[in-house]
């Protein structure tokens, strides 16, 4: 029976395929006592419930792409120790025939028995890996009771697969890099979401916060989904079909008709210059960079080389990673942030998350909390900066405290290689983000500090309004035209310009087409975003003139009343 779903449009575009349902990280079990006689095909049960999670990692490890991160294929190998160790593999066996019970409940008593041992445990690292054990019992139990985790889509099927998840995480999302389904959707998330940002970056249809998506939706059943209206629409019949077909086939000619621009230059109509860069996780991403024509790398997310991972990267491990995107981009600019790690990216050791992990230690202040962390990724930084056009950009700062600090540790680092005797650009540029008001409002002070400014209005527009961007209850309430929200922008753009500093949006609202011209009437003249995003982004600044929309952008920028945002922005847009 065919039934509509909707949500919130993460990424535009429609695709057509079959659902790919992701298994819920959780089974409850029930516990029930055994006949005597039946305690030993319940073991041979168990037995074989093991077997086959062992043979789903192996064939997981076996799907691994060559260009994979190293840390995967090392991950899974350590599931299949866990899942030999005899605490999983012996033990619940024993507690099947000595309590008569059910093999599911052995397994999960065993496991709560092994994350209490764990939880004694005074370190940290140590600690965090009772989650594999957990993701190991979890894996044998779906087994146990008949929802098997399923592996990721054959290369060839993956195209018309539709991923339907309760939730994903960033990190999950990087693992989806290597996998390229035609969508996806979540039961959970927002717009603004790191998930929903990756997803666009990916340039692949997404709706998130559609609540019940993951349940109502069966495996193999076709369903389309609408990335711009939000919309899913599950086994649809042939005239709906047809009608989607219709409009997938136009949304991919536009998409290709945009792709006559890489070569263009971004210039407005009146002949005004604007630079248009891209935001990348990894350095797979450098093709997607290449084919987007962007004139640098705005905005290089580091905390990604520390996700998907048990131990964090050497100073080698994270010089290669910079040096080869720098090398990439030959003489065109390289940003990288340092690590922003926090809110909806945790990393699996070290603090224990906060109960409002967005206001809590991430970001710069995670790193000032662990200079040796910070030192050896700014050391792999200014090694890096040898070989390219480096910049360090410094996320969340919220203070001149936190500012001086971060600058004398740099400075340190710098020293240090100095005595060392090893290379790296001695005026590397060092630059802040603008995403807490507080410092939007002291922004000329930053940038009298600072070399450049970049301004991250998804942090931005989550703070001024007091809105997490990843609850799907209150994103209609997230609003980037909020007059507050574009003042802090506009002021911001102008206190940069005064100091003679240049002033990106590296935020969402860069890559989206129908922020552009209000963005070039506040003033501003460097964008950062996904690849995906570029060609459009550049195709809006073509077909603008400055004076149209600086007038335009300040009856949108004073406007009080919401009912007439929608229609300001289309004369703007006109």
């Amino acid at each position: 029976m065919s039934f509509t779903l909707h949500g919130i449009g993460a990424s535009s575009g429609i695709a057509i395929g079959r659902a790919h349902l992701a298994s819920p990280s959780r089974v409850e079990v029930a516990h029930y006592v055994l006949p005597a006689d039946q305690i030993d095909s319940e073991i041979k049960r168990f037995e074989q419930a093991v077997e086959q999670t062992r043979e789903e990692l192996r064939n997981l490890r076996s799907q691994i792409p060559a260009h994979a991160p190293a840390e995967l294929p090392a991950f899974l190998d350590m599931h299949l120790l866990i899942l030999d160790d005899n605490m999983i593999d012996e033990e619940p066996k024993r507690l099947i025939q000595e309590q008569q019970c059910n093999a599911e409940w052995a397994l999960t008593q065993q496991m709560e028995a092994l994350v209490a041992r764990f939880d004694e445990i005074e370190d940290a690292y140590l600690r965090s890996r009772q989650e594999d054990v957990v993701q190991v019992v979890q894996r044998v139990i779906k087994t146990l009771v008949g929802h098997p985790s399923t592996a990721l889509p054959q290369a060839e099927l993956a195209e018309e697969c539709v991923l339907v998840a309760h939730e994903l995480t960033p990190a999950d999302m990087i693992l989806f890099k290597n996998t390229k389904f035609a969508a996806f959707i979540t039961d959970l998330g927002g717009s603004t979401s790191h998930t929903a940002i990756l997803a666009r970056g990916l340039g692949i249809p997404a709706v998130m916060a559609l609540h019940q998506a993951r349940s109502l939706i069966h495996d193999h059943e076709w369903i389309i989904v609408d990335g711009r209206e939000g919309v899913v629409i599950v086994d649809p019949d042939e005239k709906v079909l047809e009608e989607y077909r219709a409009k997938q086939a136009k949304w991919r000619h536009e998409t290709e008709k945009l792709k006559k621009l890489k070569t263009s230059r971004a210039v407005t109509l009146d002949g005004a210059a604007i630079e248009l860069y891209a935001n990348i996780e990894l350095p797979e991403d450098m093709p997607a960079v290449k084919e987007s024509g962007a004139q640098g790398i705005g905005l290089f997310r580091s905390e990604f080389l520390f996700l998907n991972r048990d131990d964090l990267p050497s100073e080698e491990e994270q010089f290669e990673a910079y040096r080869t995107v720098l090398k990439e981009m030959g003489d065109k600019p390289v940003t990288i942030r340092t690590l922003d790690l926090g809110a909806d990216k945790q990393a699996p050791w070290g603090h224990t998350v906060a109960d409002n992990p967005a206001l809590g230690l991430r970001a710069i202040r995670l790193c000032l909390a662990e200079p040796r962390l910070f030192e050896t990724q700014l050391r792999a930084i200014l090694r890096a900066s040898a070989h390219g056009k480096a910049r360090i950009l410094i996320p969340m700062l919220g203070n001149f405290g936190e500012l001086r600090s971060t600058l004398q540790l740099i400075e340190s680092c710098k020293q240090n290689l100095r005595d060392q005797k090893i290379k790296f650009d001695d005026h590397i540029p060092v630059g802040g983000m603008i995403e807490i008001p507080a410092a939007a409002l002291l922004a000329d002070q930053f940038a009298k500090q600072l070399d450049f400014l970049s301004i991250g209005t998804n942090d931005l527009i989550q703070y001024t309004l007091a809105i997490d961007r990843a609850d799907d209850a209150v994103a209609h309430l997230y609003d980037p035209l909020h007059p507050a929200v574009l003042h802090l922008i506009q002021h911001t753009i102008k206190s940069g310009k005064k100091s003679g500093r240049h002033v990106s949006v590296c935020g969402e609202m860069a890559g989206d087409p129908r922020l552009t011209r209000l963005l070039l009437g506040l003033g501003l003249r460097h964008f950062s975003m996904q690849p995906a995003s570029i060609l459009a982004v550049k195709q809006q600044v073509m077909r603008s003139m400055l004076d149209e929309v600086t007038d335009h952008a300040q009856r949108l920028q004073k406007n009080t009343d919401p009912e007439k945002t929608p229609s300001l922005l289309d004369k703007l847009n006109s």
